[in-house]
């Protein structure tokens, strides 16, 4: 069981904040998030909605690449691949992904994540992220 107690987001990502994922750390090539899972996250079927799952994956993987980016740069998702083992948990669950970044160049980084619900593996991916200076695409978009 993770025991890692919850800290600031390096970035604010109100999406996140309305989730309610705990950001656990990210350093070295690897990071962690972690989600209490509420009704609210659930899809018909009463477990955990695949949207959750993809996010907490999406996230912590590109984190993972972040952590190795000395100027904290934004990371963009150019493409992900998740493979659903077994549904995430039920309200009053408690999942936590893993994220770890196994090759890195310039501005490309591929990553690889896990969203774990106790000791079951619910989901796996490999992600590949480009890292950006940071912009202000909100600003842009009113522009265009």
């Amino acid at each position: 069981m993770d025991t890692r107690k919850p800290q600031p987001f390096p970035a604010d990502i109100p999406f996140l904040n309305d989730l309610g994922v705990e950001f656990l750390g990210m350093g070295n090539g690897e990071a962690q998030v972690a989600l209490n899972l509420e009704h609210r996250h659930m899809n018909s079927w009463m477990v955990t909605h695949g949207g959750i799952t993809m996010t907490l994956l999406d996230v912590v993987m590109s984190m993972a690449g972040r952590s190795l980016d000395p100027d904290a740069r934004g990371g963009v998702t150019i493409e992900m691949k998740t493979s659903f083992l077994q549904p995430g948990g039920h309200a009053g669950g408690r999942i936590i992904a893993k994220g770890k970044a196994y090759h890195r160049s310039m501005t490309m980084c591929f990553c690889e994540g896990e969203v774990w619900n106790g000791d079951k593996l619910v989901a796996k991916a490999m992600g590949t992220f480009k890292y950006l200076k940071r912009l202000d695409v909100a600003k842009k978009l009113e522009h265009e």
